[in-house]
């Protein structure tokens, strides 16, 4: 080819002197690296050149690969080409990648063009990677007739010709603790798993040792293959984690056959497994849809993450910012270059409202009472639940949903080991009680007598009922069809009377009038006192509840509101629905004079040994009821647990007789005539200064006073010390 393009050179000389001479002045010569030739334009070369890097931005391989020289593409074929991307930009977690113009272009040969520009490779885990001053080569390619790129490994970045790897070394900070508030550990980082890391040249029996590794990982020995042969032989290739169990049964195979090499990853760990479960959730690898924002933040599809629970609703706080390093480093380990480093940011730990002793004692209790009743209402109860919260600010000090589950199971990698974790889920799942679901906020229920406390307000607030408003409870009441009491009657009461003694034909009445004035009334003070809406709290997943009103009867079921679903409401059955989180809340601001106080869990966050930072302001809404009408409800609340009210026997000989606790029985209908009722028990205490709420409720298991109302007292009794 060389004396081809001499042979040309010389015809053009000898034309050019035979050329009669122009008397114009000579043209300016300009400054070049070497003499132009003739037929490659250098404008050419940079048309290439752009047409190259503008495919490159668009994703285009096969493009990109076309403008090859075909020395270059006989050198890589295609399959090659495509590879050594794929393979940089999986290690490098590749988004997308910029480019502008450098110092120009120029000639370094007659037939070798230079194209100098600058590339920000946008990524996913490691942010954006500048690398300046890059030269692309181009070549003249007389076969192809043009110029075409001479593409090599350094392409990708300078250093890789000579079989360098590009190397991502991530940082991922260890998971923030989790603690009560009094700093009792609660999740820590401190369980043990193993990793397994291999070099495949060095593997000394490679089907045995493939065998093995398979077994070790509980996986086929095509996935382990196909792992472990996706890297250079030469490289360590990280295969996978185990637990210390399976580590130490097959460590001394995997060391004599693969001469495999281990190393220790913190794991996550709940230090009691049964003790706030719901509350703390639980960790695991992200769904598919998650994965974009997590990558994001510096976070791939491996990266362990809140699943459930504390762990979820705090996760960003908790996982901490990840780091890493991104290098070019030759077969035998030296480095040479470092692309970039980011430093991790340390996770924060999160100091919860949480009693650690009061959730125990509380978990306990209920346990007992379950395990007391058997043979009893225990062979018909589903499930219960309990919720501990201060009256003034909505911190949580309890949160107890029965039956409980051992969170350690649902983790990737759980402390108990993998087939113990797996056999607890199955049998969780399989499971009637349905241990999983967090009862306290996701449970829905009618509400029973404790909605007397609903309707006794909206009735005296409106202007409906007067506050000594009386009627004679003779057991019976049939404006529509006869509707009976749960004893033969209670004579005549007042407002606060009817509460003390529960009397059902009262709030009948209630019901009744307040349907005739506005059918509209007992719905909209029902809302307005937290029910049928979320209660405001983003540390768990909380259902809405269900309040019925006239639209929702007329749109939803084609019916006309009647005022039988007024009287059905006012006693707590019929279509509505509430959580125990939804009474506790309304219960707090009976105690509290009038404010509903936003639930909250987690009360402080920062890094151990440094100023912990105070994470949530208690928020109060006030629910606007005159305040006589609300010393009323209380007056009537206190009597239940004494004189003669219907929680009397439950707290007659208990040391909070010198406190005092107020409270309201509930005993709700769930089903047919065969199907217990839900118990409910509703209070707050002391008396004259209300500390705490608490809120029992027990599906399927008889009546509030007989049921719930023991629990509460033993709870209660735990709170101030009395047990």
């Amino acid at each position: 080819m060389r004396w081809r393009f001499g042979f040309i050179l010389v015809v053009i000389a000898l034309a050019a002197a035979c050329r009669p001479q122009s008397a114009a002045p000579a043209a300016q010569i300009m400054p070049t690296r070497a003499l132009l030739p003739s037929n490659y334009r250098l404008e050419d070369a940079e048309r290439i050149a752009r047409e190259w890097l503008t495919q490159w931005q668009n994703g285009d391989l096969a493009a990109m690969h076309r403008l090859l020289s075909l020395a270059a593409q006989d050198a890589y074929p295609f399959e090659n080409f495509q590879a050594a991307y794929d393979r940089a930009n999986e290690t490098m977690t590749f988004a997308s990648v910029a480019v502008t113009d450098g110092t120009g272009t120029f000639r370094e040969q007659d037939s070798v063009a230079i194209f100098n520009y600058n590339a920000t490779f946008h990524t996913r885990l490691l942010g954006d990677i500048s690398d300046t001053n890059r030269d692309l080569t181009l070549v003249v390619d007389e076969n192809a007739n043009e110029w075409r790129v001479a593409w090599t490994p350094d392409n990708i970045f300078d250093g890789m010709t000579n079989g360098a790897q590009l190397v991502a070394n991530l940082t991922t900070p260890n998971r923030g603790n989790i603690y009560d508030r009094d700093g009792t550990i609660l999740a820590d980082q401190n369980g043990r798993m193993v990793r397994i890391n291999v070099i495949r040249q060095e593997i000394r029996d490679y089907p045995n040792c493939l065998a093995a590794l398979a077994t070790a990982f509980d996986q086929d020995v095509t996935e382990v293959q196909a792992r472990l042969e996706a890297r250079p032989a030469d490289w360590v290739v990280e295969l996978g984690i185990v637990e210390p169990a399976v580590y130490t049964a097959a460590r001394t195979q995997l060391e004599d056959l693969c001469a495999a090499q281990f190393g220790n990853m913190p794991a996550r760990r709940y230090i009691e497994g049964t003790l706030v479960p719901h509350i703390l959730g639980y960790v695991g690898y992200p769904d598919a849809d998650a994965i974009p924002a997590l990558e994001a933040a510096g976070f791939n599809q491996a990266s362990i993450i809140g699943r459930a629970g504390i762990e979820l609703s705090w996760d960003e706080t908790l996982r901490g910012t990840p780091g890493g390093s991104l290098s070019i480093v030759m077969p035998n380990g030296t480095v040479l270059r470092e692309l970039t480093r980011t430093n991790a940011q340390p996770a924060r730990s999160l100091w919860l409202t949480i009693d650690a002793d009061l959730q125990a004692a509380t978990e306990r209790i209920v346990s007992d009472s379950y395990r007391q009743a058997q043979g009893g209402w225990a062979e018909t109860s589903s499930g219960a639940s309990v919720v501990v919260m201060d009256a003034d600010t909505g911190a949580i000090r309890a949160l107890v949903s029965y039956p409980y589950f051992d969170n350690n199971a649902y983790n990737v990698f759980p402390t108990m080991g993998r087939a113990q974790a797996l056999r607890l889920i199955e049998q969780n799942q399989n499971n009637p009680r349905h241990p999983e679901v967090n009862r306290a906020v996701q449970g829905l229920y009618p509400l029973g007598s404790v909605m007397k406390t609903v309707t006794a307000t909206a009735a005296a607030d409106s202007g409906v009922y007067a506050l000594d408003q009386r009627y004679t409870c003779v057991g019976i009441w049939n404006r529509d069809i006869t509707r009976y009491d749960w004893n033969d009657g209670h004579g005549t009461l007042t407002l606060a009377g009817a509460l003390t003694n529960s009397c059902n034909p009262y709030f009948y009445e209630a019901g009744y009038q307040l349907d005739q004035a506005d059918p509209w009334i007992l719905p909209t003070y029902a809302r307005r006192f937290g029910f049928g809406v979320p209660t405001g709290m983003t540390d768990l997943v909380e259902e809405s509840g269900f309040i019925p009103d006239p639209d929702w009867m007329r749109e939803s079921r084609g019916e006309v509101w009647t005022f039988s679903e007024s009287v059905n409401m006012a006693i707590g059955q019929g279509f509505m629905q509430v959580t125990p989180l939804q009474v506790t809340r309304w219960f707090a601001a009976i105690a509290n004079g009038g404010d509903l106080p936003t639930p909250y869990l987690v009360e402080q966050v920062g890094l151990l040994g440094d100023a912990l930072t105070p994470t949530t302001i208690p928020t109060l809404t006030p629910i606007n009821v005159r305040t006589e009408v609300m010393d009323t409800i209380r007056q009537g609340l206190c009597d239940v647990t004494r004189a003669g009210g219907t929680a009397d026997f439950v707290f007659r000989n208990s040391p909070l007789q010198s406190i005092g606790v107020c409270g309201k029985t509930g005993t709700a209908q769930s089903g047919g005539p065969e199907t217990p009722s839900h118990a409910w028990f509703a209070s707050y205490a002391p008396r004259d200064n209300p500390e705490i709420v608490v809120v029992v409720m027990v599906e399927t298991s008889g009546q509030g006073s007989e049921i719930a109302a023991p629990i509460a007292r033993q709870v209660l009794e735990a709170y101030f010390g009395m047990e």
